[in-house]
C-alpha cells in the first residue's frame, strides 16, 4: 500500500508498507536459496541450520537480500499504484524484521507536465515500399552473382571480373578484388591488368571511423584473373538453392521481400507518427532530466568502448588531439535531449489514453526477457535493480500506448481516398464499401544456407525499392 506525503511541483515524497506475510515469504525464499546454493562441511545439502547458513556468508546478507527483494517489486507497484512517472528517486527504507510489516519511503522528481497537439488528426504518409516485379528480377540478379562461380581466364581483367592480388610490404598479404564493386580509383587501376602484372593503385585521401588517412599508393602483383561465371535462371538454379522449383523460389522471394517491405513500412510510420507527436508537444524540460540522460549515454558508450579493449581516456585525448571533442559532446546533447523529448511525448500519449499494463503482463514480459538472456526472472530483476524495473515498465507501457495510438490512424493516401470513394458510391446510389486486402502468406521455407543467402539479397532489394 503505497501513500502519498507531499508533492510540490516536480518533487514529490511517498511512502509504501509491504504486509508482514510477504516480508516472511521473502525471508523463507532466500533462506531457502542459501540451503540450497550454500554448502557447509559437516551437513547435507538443505540440512545445515540457519546459525550456520549466516556464519558461512555473513552478517546482514539475509536481510540485504530480502530488503532488496521486496524493493525490486513494491517501489514500482507503489510508483504505479500513486501514478508516478519519476526520473530520479532516493529510497529510504525502515527496519527490516522476519514477521513484521516493512516500510520504506521515497523522495523523487517526476517527469514535467506535458501537453500534447491534436495526434488524432495526424494523416500518415509513410508506407510499405512496393514489391515490383523489377525488385523481384532485381532480387534475383542479385542471388545469381551471390553464387556465381570464377574461373580463371589467360587476358586482361575487365568486367565484372574477379583479380586476386597479392599487397607488398609487411602488412600485406593476397586477396580478391571484385572489379563490378569496387571503388573507382580500384577499378582504374586494375582493369586491363593481366596476370603476373604489378600495379600502384592511388588511394585518395578519405576517413574511416574515426581516422584520416591522406593520399597514399599500394603497391599490388596481380596473381591471377578470374572470369565470373553466372548460372542461368532456370529450374537447376532453383534446385541448386534447395527450392523445388523457380516457380517457388519466385513466390517465396516475393513473400519475403513483402513482409520485410511491411516491417519496413510500419517502422517508417511509427517514425513519422513520433516525430509529429514530438512537434506538437509543449513542455519545458528541467536541466537535470538532459544531464540524466545524457549521463546514461556517456556510460553506454564507455562500456561499449571498454569491450573493444579501449580506454576512454584515451579516446577523449585522441579526439582531443582531432579537434573533435567539441563536436562529440555537442552530438550527445543533442541526442539526449532528442532521446528525452520521444521518452516524455510518449508517456503523455499512455497518459492521455489510459494506458496500463499489468502485473500479469509486466511478470510475462520479465519472464521473457529473462528466457532470452539465459538468465532466471528473479536474476534479470537483481540486475535492474528498482530503478532499472521502473524503468523497463515505463518503455512497455511506451510502447502499448505507440500501437494502440498508430491503430487508430489512417494512413494519408487512404484518407485521401475515401472521400473520392465515397463520392461516387454516393452517385451510383450505392453505399461506399470497405476494401478488404487480402495478403498471400510467406511459404514454408525450404532451404538452409542458400535460403539465408537469398534473404539477404530479399533485405537489400527492399531497401532499394523505398
Amino acid at each position: 500500500m503505497a501513500e502519498l506525503i507531499n508533492r510540490e511541483g516536480n518533487k514529490v515524497e511517498f511512502k509504501a508498507s509491504v504486509p508482514a506475510a510477504e516480508v516472511s515469504r521473502a525471508y523463507q525464499q532466500v533462506w531457502a536459496g542459501l540451503s540450497r546454493d550454500v554448502r557447509v562441511p559437516g551437513f547435507r545439502p538443505g540440512k545445515a541450520p540457519k546459525k550456520v547458513l549466516e556464519q558461512r556468508v555473513g552478517a546482514g546478507y539475509v536481510e540485504n537480500e530480502v530488503r532488496d527483494r521486496l524493493l525490486q517489486v513494491h517501489y514500482p507497484q507503489a510508483a504505479r499504484e500513486l501514478k508516478l512517472s519519476l526520473v530520479d528517486a532516493e529510497i529510504h527504507p525502515e527496519t527490516l524484521k522476519d514477521g513484521q510489516a516493512f516500510e520504506f519511503s521515497v523522495k523523487g522528481e517526476t517527469y514535467p507536465e506535458v501537453k500534447l497537439g491534436d495526434w488524432k488528426q495526424a494523416q500518415l504518409s509513410a508506407a510499405a515500399p512496393e514489391i515490383t516485379e523489377d525488385v523481384l528480377e532485381r532480387t534475383l540478379s542479385d542471388l545469381q552473382d551471390r553464387n556465381a562461380t570464377f574461373e580463371s581466364v589467360e587476358r586482361p581483367a575487365e568486367g565484372s571480373d574477379m583479380v586476386m592480388i597479392e599487397e607488398a610490404g609487411e602488412d600485406g598479404g593476397s586477396y580478391p578484388i571484385y572489379l563490378d564493386v569496387a571503388e573507382p580509383h580500384v577499378q582504374a587501376a586494375l582493369t586491363g591488368k593481366s596476370k603476373g602484372e604489378e600495379v600502384s593503385i592511388t588511394v585518395p585521401a578519405h576517413q574511416h571511423g574515426d581516422h584520416e588517412h591522406p593520399e597514399h599508393t599500394v603497391q599490388v602483383k596481380v596473381l591471377d584473373v578470374r572470369h565470373k561465371q553466372r548460372q542461368e535462371l532456370g529450374e537447376e538454379f532453383a534446385k541448386s538453392l534447395n527450392f523445388e522449383s523457380m516457380e517457388r523460389l519466385r513466390n517465396d522471394l516475393r513473400a519475403e521481400l513483402t513482409r520485410r517491405a511491411q516491417q519496413e513500412g510500419e517502422a517508417a510510420r511509427r517514425e513519422e507518427f513520433i516525430d509529429h507527436l514530438v512537434a506538437g508537444m509543449q513542455t519545458t524540460i528541467p536541466q537535470a532530466l538532459l544531464t540524466r540522460r545524457r549521463d546514461a549515454m556517456m556510460e553506454e558508450i564507455q562500456s561499449d568502448l571498454s569491450r573493444q579493449g579501449v580506454k576512454w581516456s584515451e579516446y577523449e585525448n585522441f579526439m582531443k588531439e582531432q579537434d573533435k571533442l567539441g563536436e562529440f559532446m555537442a552530438d550527445l546533447d543533442k541526442n539526449a535531449e532528442s532521446r528525452v523529448r520521444r521518452d516524455l511525448a510518449l508517456e503523455q500519449l499512455a497518459e492521455d489514453m489510459k494506458i496500463t499494463v499489468s502485473d500479469s503482463e509486466f511478470n510475462q514480459t520479465m519472464q521473457a526477457l529473462a528466457q532470452a538472456n539465459n538468465l532466471t526472472a528473479q536474476q534479470l530483476r537483481s540486475q535492474l535493480g528498482p530503478e532499472g524495473l521502473n524503468s523497463y515498465y515505463a518503455s512497455i507501457v511506451r510502447e502499448k500506448a505507440l500501437a494502440q495510438a498508430l491503430a487508430q490512424l489512417t494512413p494519408k493516401t487512404e484518407a485521401a481516398e475515401q472521400p473520392a470513394q465515397a463520392d461516387a458510391a454516393q452517385n451510383q446510389g450505392e453505399q461506399p464499401e470497405a476494401q478488404a486486402s487480402s495478403e498471400e502468406a510467406p511459404a514454408e521455407s525450404q532451404g538452409s544456407e542458400p535460403e539465408a543467402q537469398a534473404e539477404e539479397a530479399q533485405g537489400e532489394e527492399a531497401q532499394q525499392s523505398e
